[in-house]
């Protein structure tokens, strides 16, 4: 059974940072990509970020390019999604996910295979 347990979610003003993680069960982290989708009440989930398992490739959604960065702890088995110069649009909750299959260039067409519980990110103006 896959795990995955967020943590690091927060309240934060615009221009602030922070540090979202995410412990994966071992056979799935040397398995598959992981990544991060968000999603708002009412909107469709959108796909943040996600890494490959091979070579660890990441890719990004073009509105966090620059800003986010994800990495991974091998011997910890987690994946960090570090989020800076934060905007309100950013608010939503966070997952972690595994890749379905392989984790898509076009974050946004990666589709997930399992998530864990969410962490809420909120982004005050």
């Amino acid at each position: 059974q896959v795990q995955l347990v967020e943590s690091g979610g927060g309240l934060v003003q615009s221009g602030g940072s922070l540090r979202l993680s995410c412990v994966v069960s071992r056979s799935a982290f040397n398995r598959y990509g992981i990544g991060w989708f968000r999603q708002v009440p009412g909107k469709q989930r959108e796909g943040v970020s996600c890494i490959t398992s091979g070579e660890g490739l990441a890719y990004y959604l073009q509105s966090v390019e620059g800003r986010f960065t994800i990495s991974r702890d091998k011997p910890k088995n987690t994946v960090y999604l570090q989020m800076n110069s934060l905007k309100p649009e950013d608010t939503a909750t966070y997952y972690c996910a595994t890749a379905h299959a392989v984790c898509d260039p076009i974050v946004a067409r990666t589709q997930w295979r399992d998530w864990g519980q969410g962490t809420q990110v909120t982004v005050s103006s």
